[in-house]
């Protein structure tokens, strides 16, 4: 825990001597609503989450995504002393878990990766968004359990969301895989 305060100290301390220039702003996310892991304790949602898919490749990934979770939200953001954007966020986690190297911009995430129903979903897959009034212009890491990690908007922090949550629900452009 004090690590985390730390990173998070050290973050808002770079953010704090930034430029003075200001990024196009952020998408504006609803606040989440109930515990982030639903009627599960995290560490129970994290087990079933993970036992949830057989490929280690995909519970790496979740790991890696879930280990992020609070760290700020910061536009153009890739690293977690700096913070993430969602399309940042996303390269990381991929980068980190199986040092697979995945565009960096969402529109470009969704362009290298390949559609799937929603309904065969699984864990490390893209699950994308237009909260831009654009398609795929916000983009997560789903866990599995209609769930996703993501970055949202200036202000926040990486969390997890549902995906059946009606601000989701009504922005969804679809998921997308990387893995075979």
């Amino acid at each position: 825990m004090q690590r985390r305060n730390a990173l998070i100290l050290l973050a808002a301390t770079g953010l704090l001597a930034a430029c003075g220039t200001r990024p196009p702003p952020a998408p504006r996310a609803p606040p989440l609503s109930g515990p982030p892991t639903g009627d599960l304790g995290p560490e129970d949602a994290l087990e079933a989450m993970l036992a949830a898919d057989t490929d280690p490749r995909r519970n790496d990934l979740v790991t890696v995504a879930l280990s992020q979770v609070g760290l700020p939200y910061l536009w153009g953001g890739r690293k977690p002393l700096e913070g993430f954007d969602c399309s940042g966020l996303v390269a990381y986690v991929y980068e980190q878990a199986l040092r697979m190297s995945i565009p960096r911009v969402t529109s470009e995430q969704a362009r290298y990766s390949t559609a799937v129903d929603d309904r065969d979903a699984r864990a490390g897959d893209l699950v994308f968004y237009n909260t831009l009034h654009r398609d795929y212009s916000h983009v997560g890491l789903y866990i599995g359990r209609r769930r996703f990690v993501h970055s949202p908007a200036t202000g926040a922090v990486v969390r997890v969301e549902r995906m059946d949550g009606l601000y989701w629900l009504q922005r969804y452009n679809g998921t997308r895989r990387l893995l075979a």
